[in-house]
C-alpha cells in the first residue's frame, strides 16, 4: 500500500514535518510493508517557506530587517537557487505569536520589515517572489511595506506620515520613479513602479475584501489586540489609503479577493507591488508537487489540529482533500479536535486524537505520542476494510 501524508501544522504544538513523522511512526508499526511518503503541506500560513524550502531543497538567506514593533532583528526567507526564487512568511518579521500580549496593538505594528525583507531578496536577484500571509500581527495595509520599499505618505500640509494611526489625514502618496518588469496586470497598470524588480506571489488563505464588515479591520483586529475605538481609527486609514491609491495610482485592489489577507498587506502588495493574491494552499501544492504526489498513492492521510467550518475556506487539509478525490482517491483526517459535519464530510473519515487519547493523557502536550497512534490505529482500520 502506498501511503501519503500530508498534514498541515498543529499550531503552537508541532510542525507539519513532525506532525507527519509522528504519524509516519504509527503507520509502519502497523504496516511495515507500506511505502510512506511524507509531504508535509501549508495554506500560506506560518511554515509555508519552511514546507517549500524542504520541498524544493533549497537553503536560507539571513537579512537584517526590522520587527513588527520597529525593533531588528534578524530575519530569514528561503531560496530556491534554481529558480530564482524567494520564499518568505510574513511571521518570520510580523507574526502576532512573535509578539507578547501586551505588544499586540495593530495601530502600533508595521509591516515595514516585510518591507525590508523584500529588498533582501531583490539584492539576491530574485525573479520570483513568494509572501506567505498568514499570522500576521498588523493592519497597515502594507503601508509600512511601502514605506521600506521607498514610497512616501504626506498630509494636506505636505508632512510626511509615518504611523497608521496617522493614515487616516494621508493626502497623497509619491512612489519611487523606478520601472517594474510587469507590464500586463490590468488591476494596477498604471503603478509606476516598485523597487522589487520581481514577480510577487502573495499566498493567502482568506479571501476576504480590504474594507467593511469582512474586511481586514472587522474581521481580524481585535484578535491583533484592537479595541472597539481602535477599530474604528483603523477602518478610517486603510478606507483613506485605498482612496489615494486608486487616485494617484490609478489602481484600486481593495474589493479583490484576499486584500484584506493579513491586516490588509494583499492590498497593499497589489497596489504597490503589483502582485497576484492567490490562494495559499493552492501556491504550496505547485511549488511541492503535491497533485502527482497525490496520483502516485493509494491513500492520502491529512492531518491539522483543528478541524472545523474554516477548514473548508482556504485551509490546507481541503485542499488535500480536493485533490484527492479528483485523482478518485480515499483521504483521511487525523485531527486534534473536530466540529461541525460539514468539514468531516470532505473525507472519507476523521479521526480526532480525543479518540485515542486515554482519560489520563493532555492532547496539546502528548501531541507526539497520540499521532502516533492515531497513525496506527487508522492504518489497522484501513487494512480491514
Amino acid at each position: 500500500m502506498r501511503i501519503l501524508l500530508a498534514p498541515d501544522k498543529f499550531k503552537g504544538c508541532l510542525s507539519a514535518r513532525e506532525v507527519a513523522e509522528h504519524i509516519a511512526t504509527g503507520v509502519r508499526e502497523s504496516l511495515p510493508a507500506a511505502e510512506v511518503n511524507l509531504l508535509p503541506v501549508a495554506d500560506g500560513g506560518e511554515g509555508t517557506a519552511q514546507i517549500i524550502c524542504e520541498a524544493r531543497r533549497g537553503e536560507w538567506i539571513s537579512a537584517r530587517v526590522r520587527d513588527a514593533r520597529g525593533r531588528p532583528m534578524d530575519a530569514r526567507f528561503a531560496w530556491i537557487a534554481d529558480a530564482r526564487l524567494a520564499v518568505l512568511d510574513l511571521t518570520e518579521v510580523a507574526g502576532l505569536s512573535r509578539l507578547d500580549p501586551h505588544e499586540r496593538d495593530p495601530t502600533t505594528t508595521t509591516t515595514f520589515g516585510l518591507g525590508e525583507l523584500l529588498l533582501a531578496a531583490d539584492r539576491h536577484h530574485a525573479t520570483n517572489i513568494i509572501v506567505g500571509l498568514g499570522g500576521s500581527a498588523t493592519n497597515d495595509g502594507g503601508f509600512g511595506m511601502a514605506r521600506a520599499l521607498g514610497v512616501k505618505f504626506f498630509d494636506e500640509q505636505g508632512a510626511q506620515l509615518t504611523a497608521i494611526r496617522d493614515l487616516a489625514r494621508l493626502h497623497r502618496l509619491e512612489q519611487p520613479a523606478i520601472v517594474h518588469i510587469r507590464t500586463t496586470d490590468q488591476r494596477c497598470r498604471w503603478l509606476r513602479g516598485s523597487p522589487v524588480l520581481a514577480e510577487i506571489t502573495a499566498a493567502a488563505d482568506v479571501t476576504n475584501p480590504l474594507l467593511g464588515p469582512d474586511g481586514a479591520t472587522r474581521t481580524f483586529a481585535a484578535q491583533k489586540g484592537a479595541d472597539a475605538r481602535q477599530i474604528e481609527l483603523l477602518e478610517r486609514a486603510l478606507t483613506q489609503l485605498a482612496d489615494v491609491v486608486a487616485r494617484d495610482l490609478r489602481c484600486d485592489p481593495r474589493d479583490q479577493p484576499g486584500s484584506g489577507a493579513a491586516g490588509g498587506l494583499g492590498f497593499g502588495l497589489m497596489a504597490f507591488c503589483n502582485a497576484t493574491v492567490r490562494s495559499g494552499f493552492d501556491v504550496v501544492a505547485e511549488q511541492i508537487g503535491l497533485e502527482a504526489a497525490v496520483r502516485n498513492a493509494d491513500v492520502v492521510i491529512t492531518a491539522e489540529g483543528r478541524l472545523d467550518a474554516q477548514t473548508l475556506h482556504g485551509k490546507a487539509p481541503a485542499g488535500v482533500a480536493r485533490l484527492a478525490r479528483r485523482s478518485g482517491k480515499r483521504v483521511y483526517a487525523i485531527v486534534g479536535a473536530s466540529e461541525g459535519e460539514d468539514a468531516r464530510a470532505v473525507f472519507n473519515g476523521v479521526l480526532t486524537l480525543t479518540e485515542v487519547a486515554t482519560q489520563a493523557k493532555d492532547p496539546i502536550r502528548d501531541a507526539r505520542e497520540l499521532l502516533r497512534q492515531a497513525g496506527a490505529r487508522l492504518v489497522r482500520e484501513l487494512c480491514r476494510r
